[in-house]
């Protein structure tokens, strides 16, 4: 009996307080892409979350995973720039990569091998 008198006065309070906006806001997307990669949904959507989305923990293959992306983006490239941004991004790496290494203790979920 009590829950049920709690039920109505919930509902009650649902329907007064529920409003429906009068007309749809509209914004314009987030995301603008002026490469040729295609997104899948679920990327956009992630893509859409912004800035302050984040995942906390690195994966335990996130240099590995970072050079594969970065790989197939230089693969699209056009051949006489691939080599240069192929360098800059291995040299990236190799920073980050030392900067793992370097701090074991704050760093222990990461894998810390060579590519």
């Amino acid at each position: 009996m009590k829950y049920k008198n709690l039920n109505i006065k919930l509902a009650k309070l649902e329907q007064q307080q529920t409003t429906t906006p009068r007309e749809k806001q509209s914004f314009y997307h987030i995301i603008i892409s002026n490469i040729n990669i295609t997104f899948t949904n679920n990327e956009i959507s992630l893509l859409e979350k912004g800035l302050k989305y984040n995942l906390h923990t690195k994966k335990i293959n996130c240099l590995t995973n970072l050079a594969l992306e970065a790989e197939t983006a230089v693969t699209q490239l056009p051949n006489h720039d691939s080599e240069f941004y192929r360098r800059q991004i291995g040299e990236c790496i190799q920073t980050l990569h030392h900067q793992i290494t370097s701090y074991p203790k704050q760093n222990t979920q990461l894998e810390t091998r060579t590519m």
